[in-house]
């Protein structure tokens, strides 16, 4: 994750705070709480909820993308092969949704597998997404596309799988 990293960090201050939408087991987490950021993260899996707080020590939320409550607005919201597991017609209200909770000019992280089209996958429901349809979902959004690219799968037995990763800045 560390050229991904790189990409995203550099748009941020010192010790800014960064929501993990979708957080997973942590890893990103903790990678950005050790790197002085200032983290709330949270997940709407129980399991990898407490993986999550477990791994990072972090007071992880459990919570849907649309149910997460702060009253903090934060400087990055970091959502990696997260928003991927909502259906492509919530999307837009899903993104502007987290995106209220970004300070104007903030920054936003996503990251889909490439593709067009809604797939399932051993019970899994995934949102594909190109260049285009980003876009498309982005329209009518706090959001636009600072930087749109793609990034080959790094697990030995998915080579062939391709992510769309995007810098998105929220308007204003």
């Amino acid at each position: 994750m560390e050229p991904v990293y790189q990409r995203f960090i550099p748009l941020l201050n010192d010790g800014a705070s960064i929501l993990d939408a979708g957080c997973g087991s942590g890893r990103d987490s903790l990678y950005f709480h050790n790197e002085g950021f200032s983290v709330t993260a949270f997940d709407l899996s129980e399991q990898l909820v407490g993986l999550a707080r477990q791994h990072t020590s972090l007071p992880v939320q459990q919570c849907a993308f649309t149910h997460f409550e702060s009253s903090t607005q934060y400087d990055g919201i970091w959502a990696c092969a997260s928003l991927l597991h909502v259906p492509l017609f919530e999307l837009p209200e899903t993104m502007d949704y987290l995106a209220s909770y970004l300070k104007p000019k903030g920054v936003f992280y996503c990251s889909f597998k490439y593709g067009e089209g809604e797939v399932e996958r051993g019970g899994r429901r995934f949102t594909n997404l190109m260049e285009s349809s980003l876009l498309n979902v982005l329209e009518g959004t706090q959001l636009t596309a600072k930087e749109v690219w793609q990034t080959g799968d790094q697990r030995a037995d998915r080579t062939e799988e391709l992510w769309l990763n995007a810098l998105l800045i929220k308007k204003g």
